[in-house]
């Protein structure tokens, strides 16, 4: 078989470079002030923004060994965890450039590779005692003085121990405006359990002094006085500061002129909504300054609670929540609705609209409603055509006769909806649609499994498979309101509800009027809803803000100054050889230079220094004061309790309050770093690329074949 050969161990390493080109395209996405970037398909001339490193990676052409296997560490990165990839990809191309240097210093690839596998490990161990129980986190977060001592006065001047807790925030946010703004409860009229979801939503419009505001039902428009605020609820707009991880964003519009008369306001006392109250900080503090999901999920939350009967349960439940993204309509109208919020045709918008709250009787498919549709093990061998299996003299087609056949069964069985959960075939909707029964497809399992435990419904492969017993009753269908109360019909596409009497299904309706933005508005809140999820399941955060990373650099420091080898456990102290203590030094360095640069950018990228010459410094006075110290984690978290490590005079706003507290995930911040430096001991322990294929010929003719031997 022809092959090209090429051998990337030099001392340049070409699988690290192409690493560290690849990672760099990803530097500005590390740290609070991410920049936005446009992925553009040449061939349809679209364009998407994307602010992920999962949505970048997936957008490149990597076509090279290198970068898939970037790509597979990346998405195992963001399957288990949904967060951390930043700071894989930034480490990937850190580490990379480390280990470059390292072999041109000639240092041996197993001293690199032992040495940072080891220094890693050590790290991963000290980092321990940063750890934080998620019950004292609440605790601080829910049992902050509230009240006038908090705040100095009403016009922004706060005291430096109303920083070091966000409550106090909220008291300093709920004492300069008395404004509150709701989300309209939309269709309660179906079931008492989706008018219970009104007494918990919290509007992702209002500011983060809300938290513990209730809210009534539409067309209630009574109020009272605001708790905490010492003022009354009314029509107007009063600015709000606005939370984020390491700065504030400002000037957010409300778009409050379209809310119209239609809302109800309601201000209530301010009450701990069966640990609501903790869930809601805790999603503010590990945000990253994103608002809107934070206040969907504290809706999010409340009602999941509340369904739990207070039953004290801190988790949320994924499985019960869904996203849909409606175009057209500002940023300012998402919330969440109870049920299942969907997009159909203009077409199946008119069935529903017949429908008029009518009782519907479901039907789910597990599985694709098509003709050809096989489930897995009976799926028909691809090469092999079927002319026709049984003679037909009358001459309609076996597709005619399968259509009326499968649209003979619903019209039979009376079922008006059927929930897909894969693709459905054109021609059988528009027979069904002409029978007003209505089809939606692409369904996810776990929605279908909740309209099955709503309305006793059970899922089917085929519907030849259909019986009464797996026809559910007890469905409805309408139009989705937006916040003023009237129905969305935006032309192509319409934003349709779907629910059922006791169903534990949510959707957080995003709406955006740029559709290149849709993507990105559903990655932001999905990366946030399983970044509470893993902080409850994990019990415990670490501080954030680039304290982890602090004590890494100085704890690595310190052992590059000690003669024994990193780590005190029994793998480093059976490491072979004398060469490993001849180049300890040398890669520790290496190591800690990783580190150094993601604080370095971090900073940057927060605003909190000017140029990476400076953030540098600021690292490098900071690593001082912790070895003067003598105990870097006392240093470190002491400097957290105050506030944050990083701060000062260099924040770009010094009179607003920046320096909130901000917590990261344990696990999926330790497995980004693991998974970062195994990819790059991966490559660097990779010796040569061998392509087959037609590649090899591209090759040949390419200004590259001077690197390769063809064999």
């Amino acid at each position: 078989l022809p092959m090209a050969f090429r051998d990337v161990n030099a001392r340049r390493h070409t699988g690290l470079q192409q690493l560290s080109s690849l990672a760099s395209t990803g530097r500005t996405f590390l740290g609070p002030m991410k920049s936005h970037k446009f992925i553009v398909d040449e061939i349809t001339n679209q364009s998407t923004l994307i602010c992920s490193s999962v949505r970048l990676i997936e957008s490149l052409d990597l076509t090279s060994a290198v970068g898939q296997l970037l790509n597979e560490t990346i998405q195992a990165q963001n399957k288990e965890f949904k967060t951390g990839m930043s700071t894989l990809l930034f480490l990937v191309g850190a580490w990379s450039n480390a280990v470059v240097e390292c072999l041109q210093q000639n240092v041996p690839v197993p001293a690199i590779v032992s040495v940072m596998s080891e220094g890693l490990n050590s790290c991963c161990e000290r980092v321990q005692c940063l750890q934080i129980p998620i019950h004292d986190v609440k605790k601080e977060l829910c049992s902050g003085p509230v009240g006038p001592k908090a705040c100095e006065s009403k016009t922004g001047q706060v005291g430096h121990d109303g920083l070091t807790n966000p409550w106090n925030l909220l008291c300093f946010q709920g004492a300069i405006s008395a404004t509150e703004e709701v989300i309209p409860i939309n269709s309660c009229s179906h079931q008492e359990g989706d008018c219970n979801f009104s007494k918990f939503l919290v509007s992702p419009l209002a500011g983060f002094g809300s938290v513990a505001s209730v809210v009534k039902a539409v067309g209630d428009r009574s109020s009272s006085a605001l708790s905490g605020g010492g003022g009354t609820a009314s029509s107007s707009t009063t600015q709000k500061l606005s939370h984020s991880r390491h700065f504030s964003t400002l000037g957010k519009s409300r778009f409050s002129s379209q809310q119209g008369n239609s809302q109800g306001y309601l201000s209530g006392p301010s009450a701990d909504l069966c640990g609501c109250c903790g869930l809601g900080h805790l999603a503010m503090a590990l945000s990253r300054g994103n608002q809107t999901s934070v206040k969907l999920l504290q809706s999010i939350a409340a009602y999941q609670q509340e369904r739990a009967e207070c039953s004290g349960s801190s988790q949320i439940n994924i499985a019960e929540i869904v996203t849909c993204c409606v175009l057209g309509l500002p940023e300012g109208y998402s919330c969440v609705s109870p049920g299942f919020v969907t997009l159909v045709s203009p077409e199946q918008a008119t069935v529903i609209k017949h429908f008029a709250d009518k009782p519907l009787r479901i039907l789910l498919m597990d599985g694709d409603l098509t003709e050809r549709y096989r489930h897995l093990g009976f799926n028909r061998p691809c090469n092999v055509k079927t002319i026709s299996e049984h003679p037909n003299p009358q001459g309609s087609s076996a597709g005619d006769v399968w259509l009326s056949r499968m649209s003979g069964i619903l019209m039979s069985f009376e079922v008006n909806l059927v929930l897909v959960k894969g693709n459905v075939c054109k021609d059988l909707m528009e027979r069904c649609l002409a029978s007003r029964i209505l089809v939606i497809g692409c369904v996810a399992r776990d929605v279908l499994r909740a309209f099955g435990t709503a309305t006793g419904a059970q899922a089917v492969t085929y519907l030849s498979q259909v019986n009464t017993s797996c026809v559910g009753n007890g469905a409805w269908a309408e139009l989705w309101q937006a916040g003023d109360g009237r129905a969305v019909d935006l032309g192509e596409l319409v934003p349709v509800r779907i629910s059922a009497g006791g169903l534990a299904l949510l959707t957080a309706v995003l709406t955006t009027a740029l559709p290149c933005k849709a993507q990105l508005l559903q990655d932001q809140f999905w990366a946030l809803l399983y970044r509470l999820h893993h902080t409850l399941k994990d019990g415990k955060v670490f501080p954030g803000g680039g304290a982890v990373e602090l004590l890494c650099l100085s704890h690595i420091q310190a052992l590059v100054e000690q003669p024994e080898r990193p780590g005190n456990n029994k793998a480093a102290r059976e490491l072979p050889s004398p060469w490993l203590a001849e180049y300890r030094s040398i890669v520790l360095r290496a190591l800690a230079s990783g580190w150094k640069q993601y604080l370095s950018v971090l900073l940057c990228n927060a605003a909190k220094a000017s140029s990476e010459l400076q953030a540098g410094a600021s690292v490098d006075l900071h690593l001082q004061k912790a070895a003067a110290c003598g105990s870097p984690s006392a240093y470190i978290l002491e400097e957290f309790r105050r506030g944050g490590v990083f701060r000062g005079s260099s924040d770009p706003f010094p009179n607003q309050v920046t320096d909130l507290k901000v917590w990261d995930n344990v696990a999926a911040k330790t497995e980004a770093w693991r998974r970062a430096l195994d990819l790059v001991l991966l490559v660097l322990q990779t010796d040569a690329e061998i392509i087959t294929g037609p590649r090899r010929n591209q090759i040949m003719n390419s200004p590259m074949s001077s690197e390769f031997m063809f064999l």
